[in-house]
């Protein structure tokens, strides 16, 4: 999820971001500063609407992949490159029939793709894949109700209102935890994020190049977008029920479709993958043909022998505890490391910068090397300062609600639990966002992992599930909102647009996603069957959630027979790739896989990562044909692709919903 895979996306991306020239083409310094608006202005009416429609079509699309595999891109520059799209539509419109509108600035351009990524952020990150789907009774069925440490009733239904009013609590005091430090964080330490650099240079790009490369794009991405809606409409006339349709296609033969070995036609999957970084869908592709080419029917021709041959393959005491668990190992182990990692790397970097501040300082005061366009965005950056007490009174009322309010929601969560969890979020919080700031990699989950052992922990058996989930959601929430928040500042801090503008966008678009967010889930939930292992929605990690705090609730005894030795294996071998990965030349260590990207096959199947993996190969070779054009239609073609059968999920769902179902079934039998 940009969830847990966002954290994938940086190798390749970060060396080419940070050779980048983040510079704005300007000329003259007094010019620039007197045309840029008031932050009251660079928000506009238009630009919220389009917002709330990037943003809506976004949720539905990410909670799509949310449900079915778990992975969602990073699509903040694909988000940006839409807002560029819609606005010069509109503008162009308005022309044809004589209506003068507003110039489209850069600064609203950074406004509209600021408010849908935190609009789509919800959707993504909210845990309706993971810890909040982790609390219904399908999941709590799926993972054993005799289980020890499962305990009875440990569960709670989904619901629009408590699901909109808890994402409220925790996502909008993310807000207000690192606003007194963003001039620290970003002018003082100049810290990278990467994908927030390469958001503003697109941005800068669009609005600097002039219209030539932003006709192509368009034309690009409407091409590709109507395909993907119009192949979407015809591949549902064929899915008549589960195992029908083009997404079953037998493309390597029966054999190889029984061991989930197919190309499902799916451009969202295809789209997806010429945005992810190479390496990443190569590790899915490794992944799926480590377990499902090999261990998966290894491990079920000892049925009988290591798990009882009466069960029924989704028991977590059969195949699929191996599958849940050696996955929970991959992902825990390289979660460990590049936590343990990202932690050192910030406070190595901090204690550098407070050992040589007089230095740094005394260099500043007679270096002639600041370019001017620092000078510029600095001072757009600063000169619309936002009081400290904003943030402090926002974070303490906040927390007094959210104090009186989340044990209403779980009484399983005692109130000093949620005390505790706020007293330590804005500690964690820095330490996110300036790792992010220099490795490209949001660690978000990975705190909330460490909170959910802990609660897991210290609740004990009978509340310790429902108790550990909901406090790994606080933390997660409130450190990763804070993040995208910094990220969306750099943005804007290149793009010479005002903090208190972000600021406001990201609020609106937190409060839209928080009400979107939960109505996209209930889309999915109500017309499809979500959280069926064998089904499309298998929503992975709502059980790997679920398995992880009873882990953290009762130990090792929750592991099917030998399946304790495979996970130390997998851990073992995530931590080794990773040193491997970091201690060897750059040469060799660009080709070392992912473990957390090659954990997610393990559940859901090989189809999705060979879809990824063809997106990829499809990039792959147009960089090496043409390279110019590559870099340039892209993230048009790849965003045309994810939208247009994102597009067809609602009337898919509609159609779902009002019992009407596709006439035909087509399946391939064998001979």
């Amino acid at each position: 999820m940009l969830g847990d895979m966002n954290m994938e996306e940086m190798n390749e991306k970060k060396d080419i971001e940070r050779e980048s020239s983040p510079k704005l083409e300007v000329q003259d310094e007094t010019e620039v500063l007197k045309r840029i608006q008031p932050w009251t202005k660079q928000i506009t009416l238009r630009g919220t609407i389009v917002s709330i429609m990037i943003g809506s079509m976004y949720s539905v699309i990410a909670m799509k992949m949310n449900l079915t595999t778990g992975i969602t891109p990073n699509l903040n520059v694909s988000a940006a490159l839409l807002a560029f799209v819609f606005i010069r539509t509109w503008t162009g419109l308005l022309q044809k029939f004589g209506i003068v509108s507003i110039p489209f600035t850069r600064q609203e351009n950074t406004m509209i793709q600021t408010c849908a990524v935190a609009c789509y952020s919800i959707a993504v990150g909210g845990g309706f894949g993971s810890y909040l789907l982790g609390l219904s009774k399908k999941t709590y069925e799926l993972t054993g109700v005799d289980t020890e440490g499962n305990s009875p009733g440990s569960y709670k239904e989904p619901g629009i209102g408590w699901m909109t009013g808890f994402l409220f609590l925790v996502c909008f005091i993310g807000l207000f935890v690192l606003i007194p430090l963003r001039k620290v964080l970003i002018i003082d330490y100049k810290l990278i994020f990467p994908t927030g650099v390469a958001t503003a240079v697109l941005i800068n790009g669009f609005h600097n190049r002039g219209d030539d490369m932003a006709r192509k794009q368009v034309r690009g991405f409407m091409k590709c977008f109507s395909f993907s809606f119009l192949w979407g409409f015809f591949q549902w006339f064929y899915a008549a029920k589960e195992e029908c349709g083009f997404a079953q296609f037998p493309t390597f033969g029966l054999q190889a479709w029984k061991q989930t070995f197919y190309f499902s036609f799916s451009m969202t999957y295809v789209g997806t993958g010429m945005i992810c970084p190479h390496i990443v869908n190569l590790s899915l592709l490794i992944g799926a043909v480590l377990s499902w080419g090999i261990m998966w029917p290894l491990i079920s021709r000892l049925k009988g022998d290591w798990f009882p041959a009466d069960l029924p393959e989704s028991n977590m005491k059969s195949l699929n505890g191996y599958k849940v668990f050696i996955a929970i190992s991959l992902i825990l182990g390289d979660g460990l490391y590049n936590f343990v990692k990202i932690v050192l790397i910030t406070f190595i970097s901090i204690y550098g910068r407070l050992k040589h501040k007089n230095l740094m300082n005394s260099d500043k005061m007679g270096s002639q090397n600041k370019a001017i366009d620092d000078l510029k965005q600095n001072e757009v950056f600063v000169r619309e300062s936002i009081p400290l007490w904003v943030g402090a009174v926002g974070y303490i009322l906040l927390t007094i609600v959210s104090v009186i309010a989340i044990p209403r929601i779980f009484p399983e969560l005692k109130w000093y639990y949620v005390i505790v969890a706020y007293i330590f979020a804005p500690s964690l919080a820095f330490c996110n966002a300036y790792g992010a700031g220099l490795t490209d990699i949001n660690m978000a989950y990975n705190y909330g992992k460490v909170a959910l052992f802990v609660l897991a922990a210290l609740a004990g058996k009978e509340h310790g599930v429902v108790a550990a989930m909901v406090g790994c959601g606080i933390i997660k929430s409130v450190v990763s909102v804070s993040c995208i928040l910094m990220l969306d500042l750099k943005t804007a801090h290149l793009t010479l647009t005002s903090p208190r503008a972000m600021i406001v966008s990201q609020a609106i678009g937190t409060a839209i996603g928080c009400v979107v967010a939960p109505l996209s889930f209930f889309l999915f939930y109500k017309a499809f069957d979500v959280g069926n292992p064998n089904g499309e929605f298998k929503a992975p990690y709502a059980v790997i959630y679920r398995n992880m705090a009873i882990i953290g609730v009762q130990g090792f005894s929750a592991l099917p027979q030998h399946c304790l030795q495979l996970c130390y294996g997998f851990f073992a071998f995530a931590v080794g790739i990773n040193l491997v990965k970091d201690l060897s030349p750059p040469k060799i260590g660009k080709w070392m896989p992912l473990p957390m990207a090659m954990a997610l096959p393990f559940l859901v199947g090989a189809y999705f990562a060979i879809d990824m993996f063809l997106g990829s190969l499809v990039v792959f070779v147009w960089q090496k044909i043409k390279p110019k054009k590559a870099e340039m239609m892209v993230p048009a073609i790849a965003s045309g692709l994810i939208c247009g059968e994102g597009l067809w999920i609602l009337p898919a769902s509609i159609l779902a919903l009002a019992k009407i179902n596709p006439p035909i079934c087509m399946k391939f039998l064998s001979s």
